[in-house]
């Protein structure tokens, strides 16, 4: 693992639970939690947002009044807002993603909640996945945080990880399992 790496995982750890402890002393946690997971979404699926934080050659001060313009528009946490801005000032937008991934991780984890993540090759829909989250909660005996993905990649089938532990029954790797078979023989 390259030093580059190293340093932004370790620093963006660092601005994740500054955040925690910044939206924890001030009382408001979940509604940057929300601002998060929204700010999140933006940037996975705008291509746009997404080059302009991660492009070298933007300046800071156009970053900074993207920023200020979506948390006013869409009525953003003043400090959520303040916080991204900072990042910006400090040249760490390159790490916005990992940061606000991390900030999230924090607040599940401080909540005692197991993430999982659910990919299907069927859409589900939300009872089917609050079907599945509950009967996770009841076997694993806790909290659980359900990451749903729609992946029709996978032909049929389910693919589940929790924690370090991933169950796959989807039809694309009994196909892979197949193939490696038929090589190896």
């Amino acid at each position: 693992m390259s030093k580059s790496k190293d340093f932004s995982d370790t620093s963006a750890s660092r601005y994740s639970l500054a955040l925690y402890e910044l939206a924890d002393e001030m009382d408001q946690i979940v509604e940057i939690e929300n601002n998060s997971m929204a700010f999140l979404k933006l940037i996975s699926e705008s291509a746009e947002f997404n080059s302009l934080i991660k492009d070298p050659t933007n300046k800071q001060n156009e970053i900074s009044t993207v920023i200020s313009s979506i948390g006013q528009k869409y009525s953003l946490n003043a400090l959520f807002t303040k916080f991204l801005n900072f990042l910006v000032s400090k040249r760490r937008y390159f790490f916005m993603e990992k940061i606000l991934r991390g900030f999230i991780n924090l607040c599940s984890k401080k909540r005692g909640e197991i993430r999982a993540q659910l990919s299907s090759a069927k859409k589900l829909n939300e009872i089917e996945i609050n079907n599945i989250k509950k009967e996770l909660e009841e076997n694993l005996k806790s909290k659980i945080k359900l990451d749903y993905l729609y992946d029709e990649s996978l032909i049929g089938g389910l693919v589940m990880k929790v924690g370090s532990t991933m169950v796959d029954t989807s039809i694309k790797n009994k196909l892979k399992q197949i193939e490696k078979g038929m090589i190896e023989a």
